[in-house]
């Protein structure tokens, strides 16, 4: 385990807007909830609350990762409107403790889904 750093900074802040991700035109998920994490020079990264996405739609994948700053991930695909999206979704269900803001919370690959800030 790492702890982000000035060499590895990591910070987790509410997003203000409301975030709604869509795959096809089906909506997976829509918060006001949403937390933005932003991980040394990545892209910011939207974590929706679980309790905001239609679980309904989600078969959780056998792939798993391991991030030395945040813990294991765990994945699922999307099944839409006849199609499946293969590990479009990650999410940290025990992230280390420096972390634990993310745990309940899902993240989208946006080259797999579309993410949009809405209204």
């Amino acid at each position: 385990m790492k702890l982000p750093g000035p060499d590895h900074p990591i910070t987790i802040s509410a997003n203000p807007r409301r975030v709604r991700v869509t795959a096809g035109g089906v909506v997976i998920a829509e918060t006001s909830n949403a937390l933005s994490l932003k991980e040394a020079s990545y892209p910011a990264v939207n974590y929706v609350p679980r309790k905001d996405a239609n679980m309904g739609l989600l078969k959780r994948s056998e792939r798993v990762t391991h991030c030395p700053y945040k813990g294991d991930a765990s994945y699922f695909s999307i099944e839409a409107d006849g199609k499946t999206i293969a590990d479009a979704i990650w999410t940290y269900e025990t992230p280390f403790p420096a972390m634990e803001q993310i745990s309940g919370h899902l993240a989208f690959y946006p080259d797999k889904v579309k993410i949009e800030e809405v209204p």
